[in-house]
């Protein structure tokens, strides 16, 4: 049976992703995020059987949300012991994404997918960096910032990531508008 990775994200505007990779630089050799490859993870799924990704994609039809006006804050960095993983940007407002992730998490249910046991922290990545690097946590932080300019998220995606010699594609597999007129 075929096997998908997936995950559920929004998607910025072309201009939010300009900005973002406009700061993109100042390691070498991290692996920095193609345009394509911008966005906001809402959870991550992983590898689930065909049978499974399509119950994903029934139960997610059903999601009815407002767009989020959000915003971009500031550049960050996960770490492991004091060195830097990847690179993001964070995104407000947080209680609002965290509303779409809670409500996201409760139609997956449907699904057989168990709620997101970690805390959620909204998020674009803008760089892997190879532990070959070593690039101190502090380094990392000192990068600049993209501005922090205001704009809407008006759909949730479901993508399929395809690995391939290149790194990873996303692929939309569902699109989910959000709106105005759609219920909390």
């Amino acid at each position: 049976m075929a096997h998908h990775r997936l995950f559920v994200a929004l998607h910025p505007p072309p201009a939010i992703r300009a900005a973002i990779r406009a700061v993109q630089g100042g390691i070498a050799g991290a692996r920095w995020q193609t345009d394509e490859q911008l966005h906001c993870t809402l959870r991550f799924l992983g590898e689930q059987n065909g049978q499974v990704a399509e119950d994903i994609a029934v139960a997610l039809s059903g999601l009815h949300h407002p767009a989020i006006e959000a915003r971009l804050e500031g550049l960050g960095c996960f770490a492991h012991k004091g060195r830097a993983d990847s690179l993001w940007v964070g995104i407000g407002p947080i209680s609002e994404l965290r509303a779409l992730h809670d409500k996201v998490d409760r139609l997956l249910r449907a699904a057989g997918i168990a709620p997101d046991p970690r805390a959620y922290r909204p998020h674009i990545t803008t760089a892997r960096l190879p532990r070959s690097l070593a690039v101190p946590e502090a380094a990392a932080a000192q990068l600049p910032a993209p501005p922090a300019l205001a704009f809407r998220f008006t759909e949730v995606r479901l993508y399929e990531s395809l690995l391939g010699r290149d790194g990873a594609r996303y692929a939309p597999v569902l699109r989910l508008p959000l709106g105005p007129d759609a219920a909390l």
